[in-house]
């Protein structure tokens, strides 16, 4: 059984240990984190896990990330391109705040453990309740020193080592959107469709009265959809998206699904009905 198989069938052990991940301590932490994300933080409590974007003034998404609440700290979880412009974006509102950051990236390790017969984690740094392939599972951040170890510990429980390649495929099949593919600063929080995101009773943040404007107004010009393309070569990021002969949007990122036998693929679209890639049909696919 390969790690592709593994993920939909077993489980698989995929090691993310590249992306960035930040440590944030002190009184006003999660204070500070609330402030600056579109997720209920200022209530999190040890062992929960959030996901939430970072805005700008503009609401435009600057990045997502997954917070762990620790017992004394909050540890952010980001795509690698992400993680410095993160970290400056943290850093320049520290004013009078009792926070202190630590980018802890290259002291840790990051593993994603994941697919329908995952085993239980064992006690590590911090559990991520969520993972990045979007099959059920978690994510656990051990010392660098931990990373080979935990690894075997793992395969020795019937896991099967994962690979990046395949996990995107899951990833993509599973409709998750990547920060630096899917979603750019050129996004709207409301254009990804990705509800667990935004909490819309929290109190202010920066990026808020854009993302209320959004809600009163009812509607974004284009969303973010999962697709399937009845085809075997995905196209590439850019390529247009038709309804009818009309222009209707743009693929972002697209793999060949193994288990489904056609292209899998994300899009930014304004209309949804008759569509097709490159002379290929394709259908817009609803999420469990």
């Amino acid at each position: 059984m390969n790690g592709y198989e593994a993920l939909h069938n077993g489980a698989a052990v995929v090691d993310y240990s590249t992306r960035g991940r930040i440590r944030a301590t002190g009184e006003d932490r999660k204070r500070l984190l609330h402030a600056l994300t579109t997720n209920q933080v200022q209530e999190m409590e040890a062992g929960d896990t959030r996901y939430a974007f970072f805005l700008n003034a503009q609401g435009r998404i600057l990045s997502d990330v997954w917070i762990y609440c620790g017992a004394d700290y909050l540890l952010l979880d980001l795509e690698p391109e992400a993680r410095e412009k993160i970290y400056a974006h943290l850093d320049r509102y520290i004013i009078a705040d009792d926070v202190t950051l630590e980018d802890v990236t290259a002291t840790t390790s990051e593993l994603e453990v994941a697919g329908p017969g995952a085993p239980e984690p064992a006690a590590a740094a911090a559990v991520f309740r969520g993972t990045l392939t979007g099959q059920p599972g978690y994510r656990i951040v051990v010392s660098a020193a931990e990373r080979e170890a935990r690894i075997a510990e793992l395969l020795q429980q019937g896991c099967v080592a994962g690979t990046a390649e395949e996990a995107n495929v899951v990833r993509v099949e599973n409709g998750v959107a990547r920060y630096g593919e899917d979603i750019t600063e050129a996004n709207l929080a409301q254009e990804t469709r990705i509800a667990a995101a935004l909490h819309f009773s929290k109190g202010c943040y920066l990026g808020q009265e854009i993302v209320e404007r959004v809600r009163s107004r009812g509607h974004v010009n284009k969303t973010l959809w999962p697709l399937t393309i009845a085809a075997t070569e995905p196209p590439p990021p850019g390529a247009k998206v038709l309804s009818g002969d009309k222009e209707a949007g743009e693929i972002t990122s697209a793999v060949f699904s193994p288990a489904q036998g056609v292209v899998r693929a994300l899009a930014y679209l304004r209309a949804t009905e008759n569509l097709s890639v490159a002379g290929s049909a394709a259908q817009t696919v609803q999420q469990g």
